[in-house]
């Protein structure tokens, strides 16, 4: 029972139309985030454990990102080579997450096979606030978990750490 022209769940919008860009309420994606950093916090004794269940998170939200662009993209190609795919990373799936694309990627100096996705002022550490108990606490290591999830989804495995 569909409607003429409704199309598939995958074709639809993430969230309300503005012109031709999805968004979702900046005020509610901060809210959800806070939660999700307090949730896991109460249930933590380290800082490394709270990064590690933050990474956990985005994990799964990286694979199921990298699944619906591919779906989206119906193109039957996939990237082969690491810079493609941290490309792709850089700059459809931070587009399609974050509304902006990264605002570089870069090859680390020292070690061959180390990249950096960097982004100025990422969303997740925008409106939270580390106290000082935390001490070094790395609100993105969500960030690194879809990163993580993406390039695993892609079939690349690799280290990755906010």
């Amino acid at each position: 029972m569909s409607r003429a022209g409704a199309g598939s769940v995958l074709d639809r919008p993430l969230g309300r139309v503005r012109g031709t860009e999805t968004q979702v309420s900046l005020s509610a994606f901060a809210y959800l985030y806070s939660e999700l950093v307090q949730y896991h916090q109460s249930r933590v004794a380290s800082i490394s454990e709270l990064e590690r269940r933050l990474e956990s998170s985005g994990y799964g939200v990286g694979f199921k990102v990298l699944e619906l662009l591919a779906y989206r993209s119906r193109e039957s190609k996939r990237e082969t080579r690491i810079m493609s795919i941290l490309q792709f990373i850089s700059s459809s799936v931070w587009k399609s997450l974050f509304g902006k694309a990264a605002d570089s990627l870069e090859r680390s100096i020292d070690h061959a096979d180390e990249f950096m996705i960097i982004d100025y002022e990422p969303l997740t550490s925008t409106f939270l606030s580390v106290p000082s108990d935390l001490g070094q606490f790395s609100a993105d290591a969500y960030i690194s978990g879809i990163i993580a999830g993406v390039l695993e989804g892609a079939g690349f495995t690799a280290r990755v750490t906010a």
